[in-house]
């Protein structure tokens, strides 16, 4: 294995260039009270949500526009200074790090929606729009857009992690949804990849390449994504089982059978109990499964009877309906704060979180073998999993400040991950690469595949200045 799992090897290489006065006097002429210096908004445009550390970006320029990010771009290229593009700061593996120093390009600002095609069933938005706000702004439409990972992302972000999320196993991921990009390349130019076409053979597939380069060939400043009809009809369940494997084993059985399920979800008792005391809800502290059917009124019936039946079948008690948008919407938004539940439930930790995704018939294995190493090692966790297409999170919860901790989580991320690689997965379902993952990227993909990866890099990114130190070294 490639991967660290020893303390001395898991923070990153801290390398940072020389931000000569003369860019950030430029950036000051061109920006004025669009650029900041301030210690408190480095501090902030320098962090994730995970567990990494490395010091902040010389500045931070609030971009408002395509040529603003062109503007910047070509004074970076001009100096040789990197720059990472920073959308809503929910990234987990390390993006938006400075390990090269360098400057911060924040397109939080460019968050309007430039056009609708409903009878096209696509959207055109600026990359600093989050999930919740897209779907605020076209929602009279009579259209959504599935994505959904649990935090309230930006679309940009979510483009260049390729992220996915709780509706995936219906609906698909970024690399499926979203059709066409305007892109700032790293001399400052700008491109444009796809159409809003459904398919197109036309040359090399740009938009493919970009969706998920994690910022390091270029920066997003128009996404044009796919949109679906907001169903007739949408139903939500809970079920509880006595164990993990019951659980999952009730996952595996509808989705072999064909089963149309939009969303499905696993919380274990661990997580349950973490959201209880967040959200305030009374939810058997059990092993658990969230469902949701989307369709017409009787399409959803059938489906939904399909998968109770199932469920009892593995022991699923307590199955119970949320129909009304109020009740969805509660179980829903407990589910997406179960990250921010755990961290809650242990004052001043931080969360080494895994991502792994594995072929729909191995995650039973996969899973409880997880499971049984997690419990062996006395770290507290917690477990959930868009578990209809195979994936799923460990977040173990460690002081920070004591190694020992830290060596024993990274050292059950290594073996999970050498599970799923095992098993025909992936290391990352939907976090990315970003730092914490370089290892792993090497033992999945291998050595040819990633030195094609650095040449593309080295082509498209001479200098490498967009967001260096990520996904490889070169």
């Amino acid at each position: 294995m490639n991967a660290p799992a020893h303390a001395a090897q898991l923070q990153p290489r801290i390398d940072p260039r020389p931000v000569p006065q003369a860019l950030l006097d430029a950036l000051s002429q061109r920006f004025g009270a669009q650029l900041s210096t301030a210690q408190a908004v480095r501090e902030q445009h320098g962090r994730d949500e995970g567990s990494i550390q490395a010091p902040p970006p010389a500045a931070v320029v609030f971009a408002e526009s395509t040529q603003d990010v062109q503007d910047a771009m070509r004074l970076a290229a001009q100096h040789e200074v990197p720059v990472i593009a920073y959308g809503a700061g929910s990234s987990l593996e390390g993006h938006l790090l400075a390990v090269q120093g360098g400057i911060s390009i924040d397109v939080g600002r460019m968050n309007k929606v430039l056009s609708i095609d409903a009878d096209d069933l696509t959207v055109t938005v600026q990359p600093g729009i989050t999930r919740k706000a897209l779907n605020e702004a076209i929602k009279d439409t009579g259209l959504f857009f599935p994505i959904d990972p649990g935090a309230d992302a930006s679309i940009g972000g979510m483009a260049a992690t390729r992220a996915s999320g709780t509706n995936a196993v219906r609906y698909g991921t970024m690399r499926e949804n979203v059709l066409a990009l305007e892109v700032v390349t790293a001399n400052g130019d700008v491109i444009r990849t796809g159409t809003r076409a459904k398919k197109s053979s036309a040359g090399y597939d740009l938009t493919r390449l970009m969706v998920g380069s994690e910022g390091t060939l270029g920066i997003f400043t128009e996404v044009t994504l796919r949109l679906f009809p907001l169903p007739e009809a949408v139903s939500a369940a809970i079920c509880s089982f006595p164990s993990i494997e019951a659980a999952v084993r009730t996952v595996i059985a509808p989705i072999q059978l064909g089963v149309p399920i939009a969303r499905v979800e696993l919380i274990d008792a661990n997580s349950v109990r973490m959201v209880n005391a967040h959200s305030k809800l009374d939810l058997r502290e059990e092993p658990m499964l969230l469902m949701e059917f989307h369709g017409s009124p009787s399409g959803v019936r059938e489906q939904a009877e399909t998968v109770q039946a199932l469920a009892s079948e593995h022991g699923g008690q307590a199955f119970e309906w949320a129909s009304t948008p109020e009740e969805r919407t509660r179980l829903w938004t407990a589910r997406h704060n179960a990250y921010f539940a755990a961290v809650q439930s242990r004052p001043g930790c931080r969360a080494i979180s895994t991502d792994t995704c594995v072929p729909i018939s191995r995650l039973a294995d996969c899973l409880l073998d997880s499971v049984a190493e997690a419990d062996a090692s006395g770290i507290p966790y917690f477990l959930v999993g868009h578990v209809g297409d195979g994936n799923f999170h460990f977040g173990y919860l460690i002081d920070p400040n004591d190694v020992g901790e830290r060596e024993r989580a990274e050292r059950l991320n290594h073996q999970l991950v050498t599970r799923a690689l095992a098993m025909g997965g992936t290391c990352t379902g939907e976090h990315g690469v970003g730092i914490h993952k370089m290892g792993f990227l090497l033992d999945e993909a291998g050595a040819g595949a990633v030195d094609m990866m650095r040449a593309i890099k080295r082509a498209l990114d001479p200098q490498n200045i967009l967001n260096p130190g990520k996904i490889f070294t070169l």
